[in-house]
């Protein structure tokens, strides 16, 4: 596992999770940098279509599989369609206006893609039914992702070689699949579970393939298997704070003092229209379980503050106050760690 801290210790950050209103990249990636100095990130915009959202970008990143857009969503198949190929070139235009942006940038940075397990999930089989029903198609799911993130973080290291990577896996299905709660195709029954030792090595051959490069696991779902995913090596956990209990919060100070470190999703992002919280009520809902832990202040500040999920639901000017209000927030949390 690596030892050295995942944030630079300028005390307690903040940060975006992924999604982000409208179509404009260049706009979305400018104001990432702007409120999001510490832990800047590249932002995910559906609103641009299937290959731009979650899965799809997801499925742009897959190495050596070809992959069809249809009804039911996306799905192997023997070549690339023309939806295949237009979602790799919006990645591939992503990650052109992000080396314009970031020019002149030294320090960490995020990008995020959704995990083996979402994808092995929500990808459909040639033959029917997910991706996740066959072992021998989730796991040559899993080696393409490897593989195509290994890549991604090769040509970004030749792009922007002052600027140290951190890859977010987006894995809101996660503890689904380990509970078997996947419904099948025809709906009428579950996929199995799977095994938590399979699950555990898909994560730590992962991190292994990209060795010193962080990986964080984002999982805005109860039950996220906190202890399992830092064993397997995962730098660190995002998670929505809201849906945490007493049990979780326990692994999560188990898994701090190994510097795993939290990403805090302290704001909540369910329902966009509504009035949000202040950045003093974001603070308290993350100092409050933190202080029960009674971790030294050095222990407890690994750790970012974020919206608990994306915010493509949101306006751009909300949006914009959220980013705003757990940067207010992280500011906060950060002094009172140390009263």
């Amino acid at each position: 596992m690596i030892t050295s801290p995942m944030i630079t210790p300028e005390g307690v950050g903040s940060t975006g999770i992924g999604s982000w209103p409208g179509t404009d990249m260049t706009d979305a990636l400018k104001i990432a940098f702007a409120e999001c100095s510490v832990l800047p990130y590249l932002p995910e915009l559906p609103a641009r279509g299937p290959g731009a959202a979650m899965i799809g970008r997801g499925a742009a990143l897959l190495s050596g599989l070809g992959l069809d857009l249809r009804s039911v969503g996306w799905r192997l198949s023997d070549v690339s369609s023309r939806d295949h190929r237009r979602a790799m070139a919006t990645l591939r235009s992503d990650l052109d206006q992000l080396e314009e942006v970031a020019q002149g940038y030294e320090g960490q940075f995020k990008i995020g893609f959704a995990g083996p397990w979402t994808l092995a999930a929500s990808l459909e089989h040639p033959r029917g039914d997910k991706v996740l029903a066959d072992p021998g198609a989730r796991r040559d799911v899993a080696q393409s992702l490897e593989q195509g993130i290994s890549d991604l973080v090769a040509e970004l290291a030749r792009r922007l070689p002052e600027v140290s990577l951190i890859v977010q896996l987006d894995e809101p299905l996660l503890p689904a699949v380990l509970a078997g709660q996947i419904h099948t195709a025809s709906g009428l029954s579950r996929h199995r579970p799977v095994d938590v030792g399979e699950i555990s090595t898909v994560y730590r051959q992962l991190v292994d393939r990209v060795d010193s490069v962080p990986v964080v696991v984002h999982c805005c779902a109860p039950e996220a298997p906190i202890a399992m995913l830092a064993d397997a090596g995962i730098r660190g956990l995002a998670l929505d704070l809201a849906l945490l209990a007493s049990a979780d919060w326990d692994a999560i100070g188990a898994s701090l003092e190994q510097n795993v470190w939290l990403l805090a999703g302290a704001l909540a992002t369910a329902e966009p229209g509504s009035t949000p919280p202040s950045a003093d009520q974001v603070a308290a809902d993350v100092l409050g379980p933190l202080r029960r832990l009674g971790l030294p202040p050095e222990i407890s500040t690994h750790m970012v503050l974020t919206p608990a999920c994306g915010l493509a639901d949101f306006t751009r000017q909300s949006a914009l106050l959220a980013l705003r209000t757990v940067r207010t927030a992280a500011g906060i949390v950060d002094e009172g760690l140390y009263d």
